[in-house]
């Protein structure tokens, strides 16, 4: 029997998730401290936002044990894997722009991932300083339509418009390379830029990266969320019936298609389709809809094959 005697742990500590590369975290302590954390095997299911328990290893460094219960997840996913953008935030902002011109699909996925996680949206309009901008807007007038928030500001001249909507709340920012996110992160967030550069350094033992996702600390009350530019959206996670009713103007018509199991695809006598007809719905969102359907039947037909 070995005479050795167990070498003790030190017990858990709470943290939250700030910085998110890969499998490397950096986990803020309630003292204000850091911890730069790995996690067990190959285990990649934690978020920037996620409040876990970590296991101090010495030498700054720590292990995490545990997520703790979230308020909300916003992820994507395709047939294979599913990618996490951030937990317990209370608002998804989406930030498009005229030039490069944004994908109005991305936006109406983004608007169904909320509507599926509880998550309030808020669309942004940057770069409205360009001539451009006016189309763009108008390409947006039917999720205003909708009731969904939208603004329209220039991040390099002036940002009010958006930071009171900010406050008090956990905001994750979302969209396409090329909108401005980082412009709008840096005004919001003077440093911001190299406080990133020094995590990434960090996280990925002196390589740098933009794959990352960051939260940053507007004021005492107040949190952004920063992730990388994305071009995909998939909803693979959805199912049909849960992916209509994301789309918010789909509801009053769910039940009324002459077919109970109706995808409102291609089906006669399809409630949807009928309302698109007569302009209750716009044709962009029911396309949007349709195409992610699609994907999710043929992901489907492939694990079958």
């Amino acid at each position: 029997m070995s005479s050795k005697t167990p070498r003790a742990q030190t017990p858990l500590t709470e943290g939250l998730v700030v910085a998110s590369f890969g499998r490397s975290y950096r986990i803020k302590l309630p003292d204000g401290t850091s911890l730069e954390c790995s996690t067990r095997g190959k285990r990649s299911d934690i978020a920037c936002g996620d409040r876990v328990t970590i296991q101090h290893s010495g030498d700054n460094s720590g292990v995490v044990e545990s997520i703790l219960p979230r308020a909300t997840l916003l992820y994507r996913s395709d047939a294979h894997k599913q990618k996490l953008i951030a937990a317990n935030v209370t608002q998804v902002v989406i930030v498009v722009a005229a030039v490069p011109s944004f994908y109005d699909d991305l936006v109406n996925r983004c608007l169904a991932a909320c509507e599926h996680g509880g998550i309030a949206p808020l669309i942004v309009l940057n770069k409205s300083d360009l001539p451009q901008s006016d189309a763009a807007w108008e390409a947006l007038a039917n999720h205003r339509a909708l009731g969904y928030r939208v603004i329209r500001l220039s991040a390099k001249q002036d940002i009010a418009a958006l930071t009171p909507l900010l406050e008090n709340q956990t905001s994750v920012l979302v969209g396409q390379s090329g909108m401005g996110k980082s412009t709008l992160v840096n005004r919001l967030v003077p440093g911001a830029a190299s406080r990133v550069a020094e995590t990434s350094l960090a996280l990925d033992s002196g390589k740098h990266t933009t794959t990352g996702v960051v939260l940053h600390h507007i004021n005492a009350r107040s949190d952004l969320i920063d992730s990388p530019g994305l071009q995909v959206f998939g909803l693979h996670h959805i199912s049909p019936e849960d992916t209509a009713h994301a789309f918010i103007e789909f509801r009053p018509w769910l039940g009324r298609c002459r077919f109970r199991d109706c995808t409102h695809r291609m089906e006669p006598g399809c409630a949807i389709d009928k309302a698109c007809s007569e302009g209750k719905i716009a044709a962009s969102r029911l396309v949007s809809y349709r195409t992610l359907i699609e994907e999710a039947l043929r992901a489907k037909a492939r694990r079958y094959d």
